[in-house]
This record gives structure tokens, C-alpha cells and sequence, in this order.
């Protein structure tokens, strides 16, 4: 009985494999089998390599989409967006204001670091 070809092509209509993931749990997924792959040491030279190679290329989306993603959180959580589109072009943080001191002496849930 031969296979549904419908049933073997991803929801956009292109083959498993064929494009990089877009979602960060599915570079993180398409990883895990990747590095499964190399730690069960059956794969030969050559496919080590390119497994490698796919790896490599997985964790460096996986890195630009978290990149994205924080900065769309650092845009999110500004006030004006002044202080952020610093850090943006920058990638370093404005100065922040210190933190009011305590008024009256610690409570007891404060000497517990947990």
C-alpha cells in the first residue's frame, strides 16, 4: 500500500525537512535530533559532518529568534520606547534609578534567601 503523499508534505505544502523551522520549539526540537543522531555514533564521517553543519545552523536561528523575541519584550515593556531603542542600536542598558530605601526594619521573610 503506497503512502498518502498529502499525508508526507508539511500544512504549507512542503516537504518535512525542506525549510528551516520558524518556530523556536521546532529549531529546539529539529536539535534534539540532530545532537541524538551524533551521540548515538552511528552515523558515518560524511553524515556527521552535515548533521554538524545542521546543528551549527540550528542554534544560530534559534539565537536570532530569541533575539527577536527579546527585543520585541524590550519594546513592549518601555514606557516611550526612548530608553529601549537605546539599548536596541546600543546593546546597552540606560542608567536606572536607585531603589527607594525601606522604610522601618526587615521582616522576618526577608532573612530567608529562598
Amino acid at each position: 500500500m503506497a503512502k498518502d503523499s498529502a499525508k508526507d508534505t508539511a500544512k504549507d505544502g512542503k516537504e518535512p525537512g525542506s525549510a528551516p523551522p520558524e518556530q523556536y520549539g521546532d529549531v529546539v526540537g529539529r536539535l534534539e535530533g540532530v545532537v541524538a543522531q551524533l551521540e548515538a555514533g552511528t552515523l558515518s564521517l560524511e553524515d556527521s559532518l552535515k548533521a554538524f553543519e545542521e546543528g551549527i545552523k540550528l542554534v544560530r536561528r534559534g539565537e536570532s529568534l530569541l533575539n527577536a523575541a527579546e527585543q520585541r519584550i524590550e519594546l513592549l515593556l518601555s514606557e516611550d520606547g526612548k530608553d529601549t531603542a537605546v539599548r536596541l542600536q546600543t546593546g546597552v542598558k540606560p542608567p536606572t534609578l536607585p531603589a527607594a530605601p525601606r522604610k522601618g526594619p526587615p521582616s522576618a521573610d526577608e532573612d530567608v534567601p529562598f
